[in-house]
């Protein structure tokens, strides 16, 4: 490695004839600048030597005094009472010496014929002992001396020195902090900002890694989530290199399937990686078919690499794009990995589909079709010795009514006095209808009312079933059914209305151009996921009348901006486009910045009309990375209201239930600096800031 050179600095290789013991206090900063310390005392009968010219007040033949030179004495001070003796060729010697850029190593006959001081002089020294004057009991180490030569370095040049890795040579890699407020700091380590938080995963890494580990319960708060990541980090790039390694083996076996004229040999690669790493014929085709996908999308595999996803988001990619051609593949693929690091899985698989469904709508179309032909039921033992009965290849309107349904019968239940939870209930009334089962049969003992749920609940009688389909967002002119959600009264329908419409909440979202046919956008069904324009449509127009439908306007971002709700659905025969322009005059315009707050509130408890704005704004739980949809979620004051917080949408946010408890929780801190834009500090002091998730455009 090449000297760095700072300043003019250099390394000294071995310790210095001139003034070594004073160049050594300044570089440990014991001592001012300008002074030194007393030459050593030279053995009797011996003058001093001087390293450095004459002492202060003498001047030369040759003119007038010569710059100082290290160690040389400040005019007036000198260390012995007698002074200096006279320059002499021993002084100039050493003074050459200390102005040569290398370090010089003397033959024994070049030592004996070094010029003594007199006659009362000793033997030279033996070449192999170490001059009194260079004694390490004196002036120090070698390494003591370089070591402080380090510590006066410039930070990133020392680090350079010490081949260490630097911050502004590391790009940011993924599982990190995500705090854009803090920079890399090369001191903080594994702290929030520090080199090795950022750090790429390789061989730099894996050493910080294993001296973290040695510290244990020593790591700092930050330190410790950052050697966590650290080690994300690492297991993508080993896994990065375990799918580059398996398709070299899969290249390999299929030339020699060529060359030889045996297409077998490359046909069975998984059974060879299956004995090789004891893996069940599944894992292996599972390995190979995730490691081949990467090799055809190698932005994935580069970003497993760098740490920015893992592999079970690296197969996210590899499945979701296996249909489409390559050049579409990469394309999808480099849009929805931007950010990925700090999306979750969840988050990964719903962009993905929605890129798919906006590249090819009428592709993704065909390939609904197709799977239907595979549709079954299915069942199979679970590990706890219960079973599991499942339809797959179904259609999505089907499932999400069915769904809907469920969950209406599951809430007519609970009010009727049936014990257990809402997937408890869901599960009952699902053996029941599939059995031929009355709902009531699942009442418990004295079963009272025996009126089937929908002659109790549902349209007509009281508050109507929330069905509905979601705020839209093609952009300002866009429109969609939407459901009130928790906020709105009454339960939900067990079934359908009078008319055989959908019964339960569901909450869709779709553009108004995709609505009104003019095109094939996707939308979205909370709980669900993205879903193609034609199962929206389907979907929309199974709605009973008693639907909540609303106009969502979007930002460029895609976020919503303003919203509102119309008194009554569409009516049969009035153009789409008439019935979204007539809600002109009732939109509510979202607050964004600084919040003005039009509409707070008094009380605790926010009006329905608030509540569903902040549903509107955010349709998920505020937790990073959290799905939850927001109309099963708590609305929660960020700054509790007991400690003077406002209802408001600048201090309003859903929360799950579990994401609630969690703000509450010692160490836990949450803040909204903007209506709708929340910060999270967990207890290790990591930040990280959610924003309300865009709506399909």
């Amino acid at each position: 490695m090449s000297e760095p050179q700072a300043g003019g600095a250099r390394p000294p290789s071995s310790p210095s004839p001139a003034g070594p013991v004073a160049a050594r206090a300044r570089a440990a900063g014991d001592m001012p600048a300008g002074e030194t310390l007393p030459g050593p005392v030279p053995p009797a009968g011996q003058a001093p030597l001087s390293a450095a010219g004459p002492s202060a007040g003498e001047r030369s033949p040759a003119g007038p005094a010569e710059a100082p030179l290290p160690g040389r004495v400040p005019s007036g001070r000198v260390p012995w009472a007698g002074g200096l003796p006279p320059f002499d060729v021993r002084e100039l010697l050493w003074r050459q010496l200390a102005e040569m850029d290398e370090p010089v190593e003397l033959t024994a006959a070049q030592v004996a014929a070094l010029p003594l001081a007199g006659a009362g002089d000793g033997p030279p020294p033996g070449v192999d002992e170490v001059p009194w004057w260079l004694d390490e009991d004196l002036v120090g180490s070698a390494e003591a001396e370089q070591a402080a030569w380090v510590r006066g370095l410039p930070a990133d040049i020392a680090a350079a020195w010490r081949d260490e890795p630097r911050s502004d040579d590391l790009p940011g890699a993924g599982f990190t902090h995500r705090d854009a407020g803090v920079g890399p700091r090369p001191e903080a380590g594994f702290a929030a900002g520090g080199v090795l938080d950022v750090a790429l995963p390789g061989p730099v890494l894996a050493a910080g890694i294993d001296a973290a580990a040695s510290r244990g319960a020593g790591l700092g708060e930050s330190e410790l989530i950052g050697v966590l990541c650290g080690w994300q980090r690492l297991a993508s790039w080993a896994q990065a290199g375990l799918a580059g390694c398996v398709n070299v083996l899969v290249e390999r076996r299929m030339e020699q399937s060529v060359a030889l004229r045996q297409p077998a040999l490359a046909g069975h690669v998984d059974a060879e990686v299956a004995a090789a790493l004891a893996l069940t014929g599944q894992a292996a085709g599972r390995l190979l078919a995730v490691s081949t996908g990467l090799g055809r999308l190698p932005g994935v595999a580069a970003a497993l690499a760098a740490g920015r996803v893992d592999w079970a988001k690296a197969a996210l990619f590899t499945d979701g794009l296996a249909g489409l051609p390559g050049e579409a593949a990469n394309d999808i693929a480099g849009a929805v990995l931007e950010g990925a690091e700090s999306r979750t899985a969840g988050q990964l698989r719903a962009a993905l589909a929605r890129a798919v469904l906006a590249w090819d709508p009428q592709a993704a179309e065909r390939k609904r079709q197709d799977a239907l032909k595979d549709a079954s039921v299915q069942s199979w033992a679970e590990g706890s010795g219960n079973s599991c009965l499942a339809g797959r290849e179904l259609a999505p309107a089907d499932v999400i009514e069915a769904s809907a349904r469920l969950t209406g019968h599951a809430r007519w239940l609970r009010a009727h006095g049936a014990a257990g939870s809402t997937d408890q209930l869901r599960a009952a009334a699902y053996i029941a209808l599939l059995t031929g089962q009355p709902l009531h049969s699942l009442l418990p003992e004295p079963a009272g009312d025996s009126t089937s749920p929908g002659d109790s609940v549902g349209a007509g009688n009281g508050p109507g079933p929330q069905s509905s389909a979601g705020p839209d967002s093609a952009g300002p002119d866009s429109a969609g059914p939407d459901s009130a959600g928790p906020d709105s009264a009454g339960p939900d329908s067990a079934g359908a209305d009078g008319g055989g419409r959908l019964g339960g909440v569901i909450n869709l979202t779709m553009p108004l151009s995709a609505w009104l046919g003019w095109s094939q956008a996707p939308g979205e069904v909370a709980g669900h996921g993205p879903a193609d324009a034609g199962t929206c449509r389907d979907l929309a127009s199974r709605l009973g009348p008693a639907a909540r439908w609303c106009l969502t306007l979007t930002g460029p971002d895609g976020r919503a901006a303003a919203h509102a709700c119309a008194p009554r659905p569409p009516a049969a025969g009035t153009p789409a486009i008439t019935w979204a322009d007539g809600l002109r005059a009732r939109l509510q315009y979202l607050q964004a910045g600084a919040c003005s707050h039009p509409r707070r509130a008094s009380a605790y408890r926010p009006p329905p009309s608030l509540a569903h704005l902040i549903r509107v704004r955010q349709r998920t739980c505020s937790f990073p990375g959290c799905r939850r949809p927001a109309r099963r979620a708590d609305l929660d004051h960020t700054v509790p209201w007991q400690h003077g917080g406002d209802t408001c949408e600048c201090n309003l946010a859903p929360l799950c239930r579990r994401h609630h408890q969690a703000k509450q929780a010692h160490g836990w801190h949450l803040t909204q600096d903007q209506p709708g834009i929340l910060t999270w500090r967990t207890p290790s002091g990591r930040t990280y800031t959610v924003t309300p998730e865009p709506y399909p455009v």
